[in-house]
């Protein structure tokens, strides 16, 4: 079963059960002491799921995922910043309305491209390839679809742009460590991909599908189902390796997803059940001293 259908079942039953340039790179004395606090603008906090933020580098710009209580359709909206407060969510100009299913949407961080993933290709499989869009000043152009060795007969979900110019994304293709692995894509001068595969400790023998990387590359938050819940697990680049600092402190009982560092990589944007709603978006701070006008465009977060 394709990674994103496989993801959005357990996140239902999950939800159903249970109600400065760069920031430091060492992980904090007590993860309990930084706890999240639900972050719901009025307008995009909906009775359905709110997920996987991604903002222009101007910060007016919002793209998500919603999808319905039940996490099985889901698209992409956008929303602009308006007087201090976040409008209602619609259809941006690129992205297809339901049955087709789109998500993941994420911004390069100059603004000019967004990644996405889309079953547009093939809508009765359970396939999903990346696609990208241009953004010109009149807009944003027409989406193309990456090549092999980038997609695949697999899924290839979460596509995040790296500073260092590699596409980090999720894949359950085979020849991975586990039911889920992250690949780095590298585009050549003459436009050809190379795919690798990041290996452990990054991908392992659990079901390992999201990652989003900070600006300075030396953090990696990852989204990791390691045999109960999918949780978010943060690694940090030491002496060119990546170590694990350990689990993120959220919900125990319930998934969380859809991962987004502030552009310090101070602050975590993510999503999880809460209660007896569906799917909210989370914020916490990774640092002591982070941005706190980040996310843009909204007032402190509530508990």
């Amino acid at each position: 079963m394709a990674g994103l259908i496989r993801t959005a079942a357990v996140l239902a039953l999950g939800a159903l059960a249970a109600c400065s340039q760069f920031g430091s790179d060492e992980p904090r004395a007590s993860e309990r002491a930084f706890m999240p606090l639900m972050w719901t603008p009025s307008e995009i906090s909906t009775a359905g799921y709110e997920s996987s933020p991604t903002f222009t580098p101007d910060g007016r710009e919002m793209y998500y995922v919603s999808a319905n209580p039940q996490f099985r359709d889901y698209q992409i909206l956008m929303s602009r910043c308006v007087e201090g407060k976040w409008t209602r969510g619609h259809v941006p100009s690129f992205a297809r309305p339901l049955p087709i299913i789109e998500a993941d949407p994420a911004i390069t961080h100059d603004g000019k491209r967004l990644y996405f993933i889309s079953s547009r290709h093939a809508p009765e499989k359970e396939d999903f390839d990346i696609w990208y869009v241009d953004r010109a000043e009149e807009g944003w152009g027409q989406p193309v679809r990456l090549p092999a060795p980038v997609n695949t007969t697999s899924s290839e979900i979460f596509p995040r742009p790296g500073a260092d110019g590699r596409l980090y994304f999720g894949s359950d293709r085979p020849g991975g460590h586990g039911a889920g692995d992250i690949y780095a894509a590298t585009q050549s001068p003459s436009g050809e991909w190379k795919v690798e595969n990041l290996g452990p400790p990054i991908s392992t023998a659990a079901d390992d599908y999201e990652a989003e990387i900070s600006r300075n590359g030396r953090t990696m938050i990852v989204v990791s189902d390691r045999g109960d819940k999918s949780h978010l697990y943060r690694f940090v680049l030491k002496n060119g390796k990546w170590a694990e600092t350990g689990r993120i402190e959220a919900a125990p009982d319930v998934f969380q997803v859809g991962p987004l560092l502030s552009p310090g990589g101070d602050r975590l944007l993510f999503a999880q059940a809460a209660r007896a709603r569906s799917g909210e978006m989370y914020l916490i701070d990774l640092t002591d001293d982070p941005d706190r006008v980040w996310p843009p465009c909204a007032g402190p977060a509530a508990p």
